[in-house]
């Protein structure tokens, strides 16, 4: 979109940090992250293959379920909505990096002790914040708890 055709004035994001006053004008987006938390044993993807809630499902209603995320995905993806997502090692991989005493502290992971940890995350781009929950609800699955927040 060309400054011509946009009808009202970009938004200018206006943020004090210790180092002064940032700004930057930008485009109004709606984005969302879909976080998806779960607690797979073994660690793995999908998580609901690995989860017990999950394994406890019968093979065909697993398949189906599979089959549905898969049709999603080619929606989202049809509609211009789906912008990146990413799978998550083991949280026993993760490097944590903390200010300690003097300085950064850095010790192995995971973040936190937790059952549930991040496994990974969908970015999409909708239209409104119902369409954004609306997919956030389809992609949960057993085992897992899906967590939709927007995009700064």
């Amino acid at each position: 979109m060309t400054d011509v055709e946009r009808l009202t004035p970009a938004p200018t994001l206006r943020v004090q940090t210790q180092y002064g006053v940032l700004e930057q004008t930008r485009e109004v987006v709606m984005k969302y992250v879909i976080l998806i938390h779960s607690n797979p044993q073994p660690w793995g993807h999908p998580t609901g293959n690995y989860t017990a809630e999950g394994r406890a499902l019968a093979a065909d209603q697993r398949e189906r379920m599979e089959k549905e995320f898969e049709e999603l995905l080619g929606e989202m993806s049809a509609a211009g909505e789906f912008v990146v997502a990413e799978a998550l090692d083991a949280p026993e991989s993760a490097s944590v990096y903390r200010w300690g005493a003097g300085g950064p502290v850095t010790t192995d992971g995971p973040y936190a002790e937790t059952k549930e940890q991040l496994a990974g995350f969908f970015l999409i781009d909708c239209e409104t914040r119902e369409r954004a929950e609306e997919l956030a609800t389809r992609f949960a699955s057993p085992g897992d708890v899906i967590e939709l927040r927007p995009v700064m």
